[in-house]
């Protein structure tokens, strides 16, 4: 059957109109297009002190006003902090199926992939509307203060227009010194290009250009400008409407750390229960995969939990406060943060610093990296949301990309080839990966298309594919985010290659474009807070629904030259669209009961869908209507 035709669920305030009830009962509800067929029963399912408990559901009218489909509408009771639940649905003689969260199935599913429902409060409002730039300081902007910095041992000094060194010892070391300063004075740039939340890879002191090697949490590097630049950087956002989150280093410090120069060697130091030690002299330290540089940290610490993430006077807490006032975090290697052998302080952790962004600062983000499945992460009760390399930024690579034609960097899994994938299976994947995940952690979720850690999109595509995967990462649920050189479609084939000084000289050849992908998202509350339905995919073409009570939008992106048709069941029935977005030579015809879509190449559409009175057509830009 037709993906369009089979019955819907995605936790979405559509789907789960309950997010916070009180009470501890949920509604939820199931979309049942006609062409399925009439259930003779349904029922949710949900799991309780991991026991599954049935209650059935009733059918009810439509929830969006004009949709023609079924639905049915049930409950679940949040005994736990979160809930799994599926459906089964009956369907008279035929065999029942089930529905969770990576589809229709007529075999029982597993419990890893039910929806999953959290009593945590929701995050705040403002995140989901959010635009956000990554910015690797040392590389974005050099302010003329930059000229009177005494240039540290460990540095390389580089031009500004310098090629980066791509690998070898003096790649982490060489120093274009951009700095905070900087980043002020290009915040017309950023303002113009829609952008509501700068997302800063670390700004301590270290021994490095990236500085994941930090020398110490308590101040701002003074090649950056020191404390002051960061308050500057802050306020001057602040006044034009953008937030400003920071990037902390929860699995490691630097081998230089104050905390670490304290503990080696000195066992009697309490700095020392803050590492893990393989001798009982404390001189040689377990490592972030093996690097020297990076001494894990031992989470197991009273100390380290107080100093780093525990109340208000903890690291944690202080760059929130004034008169640093950062609207949040993105947490480094969250995924391995406090997991060392039979150690597990990760939850530990994350709700720590949650607990402490509460209590200092309501209403701040917490973001952190995962570089796989973020599943058993993310359940809302800790971190807010993942920057997942798993459920967007891979599979849009796999299908979009260019064919290579020998091994390539592949976000470190060692691949002969890199993978070239279906749309199909570029649904499949993100669905699958953001299948467990409760709908205010998917609506968060970082849908960057490359950042510091990968190469260029472009190095693999061209323009008009970025384009396709820009808006993908807009139009899906989750946060845009741009990594600083993506509107002046730099290219890169590594990591380091991609963390390319800005070419301010020239012309930003995607700023427009990625200026009205963050319009259209920011004007269309479809596209902001609105559930997924995928309605169409095969090897060339996906299309899907993003739709409220009130709203709809229509979002259809071609990797090449195709057509497809869906039916009126789409949109349940009588709908007209109107071009909110274009790139490419794309387009749509109606037909009798049907809309047909195509394109001549990589192409990206966006439309609202709204009920049609008649039956008026037009093409190209202009409205189309859909014939009872």
């Amino acid at each position: 059957m037709h993906l369009s035709s089979l019955p819907h669920h995605d936790g979405s305030p559509l789907y789960a109109p309950d997010q916070q009830s009180p009470d501890g009962h949920r509604r939820v509800r199931v979309r049942v297009p006609r062409e399925f067929g009439a259930l003779s029963s349904a029922s949710v399912r949900f799991v309780v002190d991991a026991e599954p408990r049935f209650v059935e559901m009733r059918a009810i009218p439509a929830p969006p006003p004009g949709d023609l489909a079924y639905w049915w509408e049930g409950s679940i009771d949040m005994l736990n902090p979160v809930v799994g639940y599926r459906f089964l649905l009956g369907r008279g003689a035929q065999n029942a199926v089930w529905l969770n969260a990576e589809g229709v199935d007529e075999v029982e599913p597993l419990d890893a992939v039910d929806f999953r429902a959290s009593a945590r409060p929701a995050p705040p409002a403002w995140a989901t509307t959010q635009t956000m730039y990554q910015i690797f300081p040392d590389r974005f902007a050099r302010s003329t203060h930059a000229d009177d910095r005494e240039i540290p041992a460990w540095a390389v000094e580089a031009r500004w227009d310098d090629d980066v060194i791509p690998a070898g010892p003096e790649t982490p070391r060489q120093l274009f010194g951009g700095d905070l300063d900087g980043v002020v004075e290009h915040l017309d740039h950023l303002a113009a290009l829609g952008v509501t939340l700068v997302y800063l890879t670390p700004f301590f002191p270290a021994g490095s250009n990236h500085r994941y090697d930090a020398t110490s949490f308590d101040r701002v590097d003074p090649l950056l400008g020191g404390d002051e630049a960061l308050i500057r950087l802050v306020e001057t956002a602040h006044a034009r409407g953008i937030r400003v989150i920071g990037d902390l280093t929860t699995n490691h410090t630097g081998d230089s750390h104050e905390w670490f120069q304290r503990a080696f060697g000195n066992p009697e130091a309490i700095e020392s229960e803050f590492y893990y030690w393989n001798d009982d002299a404390h001189t040689d330290y377990v490592a972030w995969y093996g690097v020297p540089t990076l001494p894990k940290l031992n989470w197991s610490s009273r100390e380290l939990r107080r100093r780093f993430i525990e109340g208000p006077d903890s690291v944690v807490a202080k760059w929130l406060k004034a008169p640093y006032a950062l609207d949040g975090w993105r947490i480094d290697v969250a995924n391995m943060t406090g997991r060392h052998a039979s150690d597990d302080f990760n939850g530990l952790v994350q709700r720590t610093v949650r607990r402490t962004m509460d209590e200092v600062a309501p209403g701040s983000i917490l973001f952190a990296e995962s570089t796989n499945d973020a599943s058993r992460d993310f359940d809302g009760s800790g971190w807010d949301a993942p920057m997942s390399y798993s459920a967007f930024t891979r599979p849009v690579w796999h299908w979009l990309q260019r064919p290579a034609v020998a091994p390539q960097h592949h976000f470190g899994i060692p691949y002969d080839l890199t993978p070239r994938c279906t749309g199909a299976d570029f649904m499949r994947s993100h669905r699958r990966f953001t299948a467990a995940l409760p709908w205010p952690v998917r609506s968060l979720a970082m849908n960057a298309i490359d950042t510091h850690d990968t190469p260029r999109f472009l190095e693999r595509a061209d323009e008009q594919l970025q384009r396709v995967a820009a808006a993908l990462s807009f139009a899906l649920p989750g946060t845009p985010v741009l990594f600083a050189g993506d509107e002046f479609a730099l290219r890169g084939a590594v990591g380091e290659e991609a963390r390319t000084p800005l070419p301010w000289q020239r012309t930003p050849a995607l700023a427009s474009f990625y200026a009205d992908l963050s319009a259209t998202r920011q004007h269309s509350p479809s596209l902001r807070d609105g559930g997924l339905r995928w309605v169409h995919a095969d090897a060339d073409a996906v299309a899907f629904v993003r739709e409220t009570r009130d709203s709809s939008a229509v979002v259809v992106a071609f990797r090449s030259e195709a057509r497809f048709s869906v039916t009126d069941d789409v949109f349940g029935g009588r709908r007209r669209l109107e071009t909110l977005l274009r790139s490419g030579d794309v387009g749509v015809t109606e037909g009798v009961g049907t809309f047909e879509f195509h394109a001549d190449g990589p192409a990206v559409a966006i439309w609202s869908a709204t009920l049609a009175e008649n039956g008026i057509s037009a093409r190209g830009g202009e409205l189309v209507g859909v014939r009872a």
